[in-house]
């Protein structure tokens, strides 16, 4: 049996966030292989914007209520303070994908999280040896934190998340693709 094909719109009837297979029917083999990979989204970057210089942009770093379905994802209470930072990672000062990253806030310490600046997390993220990285889901919809971001007007075409634990921390990465990203590289809308 084959799974039902969805169409971006048919994510309104759904929760935000699907399984990641859940959502293959409804994007193309070339936006599968981005959303769908498994290995550092920095690295994959970096290549696919080669000749041009790879950057991170630090939008927002700060303390805060995670949304309500980043709450659920991590396990925590929706009203507990957690670690918020978002970011803009960019091929030649360009937004290619903008991120998002949520831990709570009484696994932070010690982890150094705080001092990455405009460092890539994933450089962070896949240093560590215990690294555990859980199932991947997809959405259709645009990213909330971005709204009120000077320069960030370009479309959100595909969303992606999962939770990486290491070490007592349970770390919320959301990364979304941008329609930036899609012209540059010559991708199909979906």
């Amino acid at each position: 049996m084959t799974a039902p094909e969805l169409s971006a719109s048919a994510f309104s009837l759904f929760p935000q966030w699907l399984p990641v297979a859940a959502a293959q029917p409804a994007m193309s083999t070339v936006w599968w292989q981005w959303v769908a990979s498994t290995d550092s989204l920095t690295a994959r970057l970096m290549a696919a914007g080669e000749p041009g210089a790879f950057r991170v942009r630090l939008l927002r770093q700060t303390i805060g209520l995670p949304q309500r379905d980043e709450a659920l994802a991590l396990g925590i209470a929706p009203r507990r303070y957690a670690w918020l930072r978002e970011v803009a990672l960019c091929i030649d000062e360009t937004p290619w994908v903008v991120a998002r990253s949520v831990a709570p806030l009484h696994q932070l310490q010690g982890k150094g999280l705080g001092k990455l600046g405009e460092r890539s997390l994933g450089s962070w993220l896949f240093q560590q040896p215990d690294l555990v990285r859980g199932p991947l889901e997809a959405t259709a919809t645009r990213p909330r934190f971005i709204r009120s971001q000077p320069g960030l007007a370009a479309q959100s075409l595909w969303g992606r998340r999962s939770v990486f634990e290491h070490g007592g921390l349970s770390l919320l990465v959301q990364e979304y693709f941008l329609s930036t990203m899609a012209d540059a590289l010559g991708l199909p809308s979906r």
